[in-house]
């Protein structure tokens, strides 16, 4: 941050109060870009047989956003372990649901309680598939994603009401 702003290291304390606030501010900025990235996604997706390519996009968008930019991973893990960073990643992962959710809405019938808990899920479960991909070898967290978008729902079908 300090080389990109080039400002000295002390003067960085004078625009955030600590560094939870630096790494909230660069976490709400690569939120927009993943929030973008699936806004694009889900815009395409018309019927069910258009789900599955959507959401294998959205998980190699945000694989390949950490892998360009390597400050994502050191954002990663306080976002989760710290508590006003965790709700900032909570509300992001609720957004990016409501996304999922009302792409669903466009063409399946399903009750609107099923078709939220499955946009909560699915989003949830790629943030913790990409989360771990990056933390493994490159050819391994590849791997990961692959498997992983094979598991990746192709319709609705099989959901129960819950």
């Amino acid at each position: 941050i300090v080389e990109r702003a080039q400002v000295p290291f002390g003067s960085l304390y004078q625009y955030f109060p600590d560094k939870t606030a630096i790494i909230g501010t660069l976490a709400e900025r690569y939120n927009a870009t993943g929030r973008a990235c699936v806004e694009k996604e889900l815009a395409q997706v018309r019927s069910a047989a258009d789900l599955h390519p959507a959401l294998c996009r959205m998980v190699d968008g945000f694989y390949r956003m950490y892998q360009e930019e390597p400050v994502l991973r050191d954002i990663c893990q306080p976002t989760q372990a710290d508590p006003a960073l965790k709700q900032l990643d909570d509300e992001d992962c609720r957004y990016l649901a409501s996304l999922l959710r009302d792409a669903v809405r466009r063409f399946s019938d399903r009750d609107d309680k099923t078709i939220a808990t499955f946009a909560e899920l699915t989003i949830t479960l790629i943030a913790a598939a990409v989360r771990q991909a990056i933390t493994l070898k490159p050819k391994q967290g590849r791997d990961m994603i692959a498997l992983f978008k094979q598991m990746l729902p192709r319709d609705l079908r099989a959901l129960q009401g819950l």
